[in-house]
C-alpha cells in the first residue's frame, strides 16, 4: 500500500511540474506572436495558432515524458532533469522560432496568425517538434 502512497505523491509532484512547463509554453509562443493566443485560438477559432501551440505542447509533453522515463528510480534527480530539460526545450524553440523569422521573409510571429491556411505554420510546428525530439533524445 506504502508503493501505492509513495507512486501517487510522485505522479502529483511530476504532474505539477508537467503543467507549469505547460503553461510556460503557452506563455512563450504567445509571447512570440503578435495579439492575445488565447483570443486567437477559441475566439477567432485561428488554425495557425492552434497548431502552432498544439506543436509546442506535444513538444514540450514529450521532453518531460522521456526525462521522467529515464529517471525514475531517483526522485530527484528526475524532478530537477525535468525542469532543466523541459525549460532547455522551450529556450531551444524559441531559439528555433527566432531563427527561422531571421531567414525567412516577413514576420513568423504575424504570419502564424493570420486567419488563412499558411505553410509556415507547419513548417514551425515541424521545427518545434523536432527541436524537441533532439532534446529527449539527449536525455537518455
Amino acid at each position: 500500500m506504502s508503493d501505492i502512497v509513495n507512486g501517487l505523491g510522485r505522479a502529483a509532484a511530476y504532474g505539477g511540474l508537467g503543467l507549469v512547463l505547460l503553461v510556460l509554453g503557452i506563455v512563450l509562443v504567445d509571447v512570440l506572436t503578435p495579439g492575445k493566443l488565447g483570443r486567437q485560438i477559441w475566439e477567432q477559432r485561428n488554425r495557425n495558432a492552434a497548431l502552432v501551440l498544439s506543436s509546442a505542447l506535444l513538444g514540450i509533453g514529450g521532453i518531460v515524458f522521456t526525462s521522467i522515463w529515464t529517471t525514475y528510480e531517483d526522485f530527484g534527480k528526475g524532478l530537477v532533469s525535468t525542469a532543466v530539460f523541459g525549460l532547455l526545450g522551450l529556450v531551444m524553440m524559441a531559439v528555433a522560432f527566432l531563427v527561422v523569422d531571421l531567414i525567412t521573409p516577413g514576420r513568423l510571429g504575424a504570419t502564424l496568425v493570420e486567419q488563412e491556411p499558411h505553410p509556415a505554420v507547419w513548417v514551425t510546428a515541424s521545427c518545434n517538434v523536432a527541436v524537441s525530439a533532439v532534446i529527449a533524445a539527449s536525455i537518455a
